[in-house]
């Protein structure tokens, strides 16, 4: 099972973050929301699992293929609306590709895990604990 936790103190919205495999990142919020610009936002996090999981399911299927791709570029914007969130994914590749091979790609990136858990009914479970 994947983890991941995020450790928030007192310095405005710096927010420190470690996986159970024990990388560390960290995530803030822009000057003009109060934060100190150190770090992706939230949503950007986001953007960025669906950029990195399309991006790499891609590649490898491209390499087990044995197909010319030598470079991937996946870009996710997050667009709010009043009736929801748009995930709006472009992807540019450079490579000696068919058409056919283009559009399987597309597809093979679009079954990316990140891709089917956004897609799919998710659940959420929340426990709050405190101590002094």
């Amino acid at each position: 099972m994947n983890k991941a936790t995020a450790h928030i103190a007192t310095a405005h919205y710096q927010t420190k973050l470690h996986n159970h495999r024990g990388i560390a990142w960290q995530a803030d919020e822009p000057e003009e929301m109060g934060g100190s610009n150190t770090g992706p936002t939230p949503d950007e996090l986001l953007a960025s699992a669906l950029a990195t999981c399309a991006g790499i399911t891609m590649r490898m299927y491209a390499d087990r293929k044995q197909w010319p791709v030598e470079t991937i570029d996946v870009t996710v914007t997050v667009e709010r609306t009043e009736t929801g969130t748009i995930l709006h994914k472009e992807t540019q590749m450079t490579g000696d590709l068919t058409e056919e091979q283009r559009e399987r790609l597309k597809m093979i990136g679009d079954k990316c895990p990140v891709h089917k858990t956004l897609l799919n009914p998710i659940s959420i479970s929340t426990v709050i604990t405190t101590s002094k």
